[in-house]
């Protein structure tokens, strides 16, 4: 067995310097925010409301460019027939970034909620709360253990010794320092990452470029050298299928914790905005050097390599072409402190996904579900082992699940299926109400699920206009697979059957309810005919109305005193299943 000792060195240094920010940035701001009457468990959710532009521009940018970024952007850019065209997540994720300042950043830090699932919460109640909270969770466990399962990948080229103790150390070391640090420690930490990606990769990309056995990637652009052009290109009969995954980044981007996450610690709702576009502008900033190093995967002749006669895609191991490309066509030094650096941020990545799980269970389960009477320190305590919790089950999966990609493809796309159109409901459309949202989720499920998933080797029982048989060679096997694909745009087709179909029957059920069709009786949910119904509709106005944000956009926002919006949010009139309340309701005292 080998150990390349440079390569063990970078490593070590790294991730040290991630440890000492996390530990450095809890021990710096343990105090922030608790002497202005801000609970312990919201600082560690939200971090005392008063992240700057500076590391909030960082962290906000670090929502997406982490290790599935940068090595996705990479993967696809090379892999032929796919291309710099068909690598969308960098103008995707930009876009959604802008979206998401746009129309999503300013009512949601208004109101100065702590979760993402706040909302829905309020309005729908605590059993609705409850549902959209598995797909948010699943989301979140499995980007975790993605992010971990490529760390594995990136190490096993650095250094040959035994990945699964790599990743369970890297994963305790992300777990350790959110649990000390909660988001002060993921918001610095984030600042080193993205700095380590972005010297990491720049300062290898000149040395491979220079490699004799690379192609100039102006000519291979275009023409076909050792593979067909990386530029690639859309074929027509798969216009529907590109816009359907461009629209699944771009919307689906919006609705998860970890964006929320950061726009809810913002220290006011314009700076939320703000950030949300500086972010935009740093995720494509951060794909260039991953574009590049695809560009020269693609441009090399590999049997001048060290790494062997087959290319990569050959041999399965297009996933990795970025350490490969690091490994192979630069000098040993500049190599390792590269893949060092990507490993470290790879390894900090995976922290806000665990602590958005996290918070969202700590507040909106166990808090404001089961133990209303909970005190801040029961809280924090709840946090504290279910980060350490969420943390060994996505460390677990990631060694021991064959399928961790597929299992994020498929929850991210429910994430996008099914909240991002409640979301849109419960923000912007007047009356809405529990049964058009139980009805909306439904829809989306089945419709979804219904279209199949080839990563899970999940057969569809709806088959969509379009669909296609296609088979996948396994290169080292030679074994072929069959899988159907659907180039419906099914995705996003079943989002706006969510979002329809929660619109209908909330308004069918209120007409039916109030009409007397129906008798009061059978509104089981208590979602129409509760005693405070009527208020609740008058109150249910769309966000996009000036006059419903209530704070200046300029001034930095009140503190919210814990206390208090426990208070408010523990109601038993808000929460209990006979009345609901509106998202406007949050701030009545202002």
């Amino acid at each position: 067995m080998t150990i390349h000792v440079e390569g063990l060195v970078a490593i070590v240094l790294f991730y040290v310097l991630i440890l000492f920010v996390g530990i450095w940035a809890a021990w710096k701001n343990k105090n922030s925010g608790v002497g202005d009457g801000l609970d312990r468990s919201e600082n560690i959710m939200v971090g005392g409301r008063d992240i700057g532009l500076f590391v909030g521009g960082f962290t906000m940018t670090a929502t997406w460019v982490g290790g599935g970024y940068i090595n996705g952007t990479a993967e696809y850019v090379y892999l032929p027939g796919f291309g710099l065209a068909w690598a969308q997540a960098p103008f995707g994720y930009a876009l959604s970034l802008v979206l998401g300042g746009l129309f999503f950043a300013k009512p949601m830090r208004s109101r100065g909620y702590v979760t993402m699932l706040d909302p829905f919460q309020q309005l729908y109640g605590k059993r609705m709360g409850g549902l959209l909270f598995i797909p948010a969770l699943m989301g979140e466990i499995f980007w975790s253990a993605a992010i971990l399962s490529a760390l594995g990948a990136t190490l096993s080229v650095i250094v040959d010794i035994n990945i699964n103790m790599s990743v369970v150390i890297s994963a305790l070391i992300a777990i350790f320092y959110t649990l000390v640090g909660g988001l002060y420690s993921v918001a610095y930490t984030d600042v080193v990452q993205l700095f380590c990606i972005f010297l990491g990769l720049w300062i290898s990309v000149p040395f491979a470029l220079s490699n004799p056995a690379v192609s100039d990637i102006g000519v291979t652009a275009k023409k076909t050298i050792y593979q067909s052009p990386w530029l690639g290109k859309i074929e027509p009969e798969d216009n529907w299928l590109w816009a359907d995954n461009f629209f699944l980044l771009m919307l689906g981007g919006i609705p998860w914790q970890v964006y929320f996450q950061r726009v809810l610690s913002a220290s006011s709702a314009t700076y939320a905005q703000v950030l949300s576009f500086l972010a935009a502008f740093g995720c494509l900033v951060m794909a260039v050097p991953s574009v590049l190093i695809g560009a020269i995967g693609a441009s090399t002749d590999w049997n001048q390599t060290s790494y062997g006669s087959l290319p990569p895609k050959d041999k399965d191991e297009s996933d990795m072409i970025l350490p490969i490309v690091l490994q192979h066509l630069c000098p040993p030094y500049i190599s390792f402190f590269g893949l060092g650096a990507v490993s470290a941020a790879v390894m900090s990545s995976a922290d806000s996904s665990i602590l958005s799980a996290s918070s969202m269970f700590a507040r909106n389960i166990y808090q404001l579900a089961f133990r209303q009477s909970a005190s801040d320190r029961e809280i924090v305590w709840v946090m504290r082992l279910t980060i350490f919790v969420f943390g060994a089950l996505a460390t677990a999966m990631a060694l021991l699940t064959g399928s961790v990609y597929g299992l994020w493809y498929l929850s991210s796309d429910l994430v996008y299926v099914i909240i991002f159109p409640q979301l849109l409901s419960v923000l912007f459309v007047k009356g809405t109400n529990t049964y058009g949202s139980v009805a909306g989720y439904i829809f989306g499920l089945l419709l979804r699920i219904g279209g199949g998933e080839p990563y899970l080797k999940l057969p569809p029982f709806i088959y969509y206009p379009g669909w296609v048989t296609q088979e996948k060679v396994h290169h080292l096997t030679g074994d072929v697979e069959h899988f159907v694909q659907q180039r419906f745009p099914f995705k996003s087709v079943s989002m706006a059957a969510s979002f329809l179909a929660n619109v209908f029957f909330s308004y069918l059920t209120k007409y039916l309810f109030e009409s007397g069709m129906l008798s009061h009786k059978y509104d089981f949910l208590d979602a129409v005919v509760s005693k405070h119904s009527k208020e609740i509709m008058d109150k249910a106005t769309l966000v996009s109305n000036h006059d419903n944000i209530i704070l200046s956009e300029m001034a930095p926002v009140r503190q919210v005193l814990g206390a208090s919006l426990a208070g408010t949010f523990t109601n038993t009139e808000v929460l209990s299943d006979d009345g609901a309340s509106s998202p406007e309701a949050f701030h009545n005292e202002d």
